[in-house]
């Protein structure tokens, strides 16, 4: 995990009043005409080293995991209470943010993975931070469902009360791009078919939301059924009249019944 205080700039005993400018110089500087592309990437690691250092507990925190005192082991502290799912959810989140991410990811599987609570027993921003990267570490593992499942409690969140604010159109685009792509060819259809449905309420676009229903009419078909299929075509011409797609599907459907005659 990258220094937060480098990421700032400042010194381990920087004021309140020095994060909080050295934040601001630094996002001045981040316009995307001058850093180009990588402006998100660099604005949302500077975002969460400042929503860390200038909250008094997070920093506290912060500095107890990685400016800890010479001979004390906060991690082996941890594994000791095996029986404590605070002190689990905790040794998941320092492994994930300290370059241990597989044994990050063996620990809450462990716990349960998407059934491990860690809203529990983590601070929000941890919680949410936590179950973000761990997100990321499960895509590139392949385990797209479980990726899926921790992309909707993040995004459900932040529609509640917004915390990556700026970026949440970000993580938007990484689920979305999870299910077109990739989700589909690692769960059968059925779940494959929960997925889609439980997007449709998640308070997305009338456009996202078509989308998805063409998605679930296509996997209806690859099931044979037919009036289904029909239904959530309907459902979807209904929220977005002119979706790309529809008509093919519809000439589709035609020939399906056709032949079911």
């Amino acid at each position: 995990m990258k220094n937060y205080y480098c990421v700032l700039g400042i010194d381990k005993d920087a004021s309140p009043h020095t994060i909080k400018r050295a934040f601001r110089e630094k996002a001045k500087r981040l316009h995307p005409d001058i850093v180009g592309e990588s402006a998100g990437e660099k604005m949302l690691e500077l975002l969460t080293a400042y929503q860390v250092l200038s909250d008094v507990n997070r920093r506290y925190e912060y500095d107890k995991l990685y400016t800890q005192k010479v001979g004390f082991d906060y991690r082996s502290f941890l594994k000791k209470h095996a029986i404590d799912p605070y002190a689990q959810a905790k040794l998941v989140f320092f492994d994930l943010f300290c370059d241990a991410e597989e044994t990050a990811l063996e620990q809450w599987h462990s716990c349960g993975g998407v059934q491990f609570h860690l809203e529990d027993y983590l601070e929000r921003g941890d919680w949410l931070d936590c179950i973000f990267v761990l997100a990321e570490e499960l895509e590139k593992r392949r385990r797209y469902y479980e990726a899926f499942i921790l992309l909707l409690t993040l995004i459900k969140e932040e529609r509640r009360k917004p915390y990556f604010k700026h970026f949440t159109e970000d993580i938007e685009l990484f689920i979305k791009e999870l299910v077109r792509r990739k989700l589909s060819s690692t769960v059968d259809r059925k779940t494959y078919l929960d997925c889609l449905n439980s997007l449709i309420h998640a308070g997305f676009s009338a456009h996202d939301e078509a989308r998805w229903l063409l998605m679930m009419a296509e996997t209806y078909i690859s099931l044979k059924d037919i009036p289904a299929a029909r239904s959530v075509l309907n459902e979807a011409l209904l929220r977005y009249p002119g979706i790309s797609g529809a008509d093919r599907l519809k000439k589709k459907l035609e020939k399906k019944f056709e032949g079911n005659l």
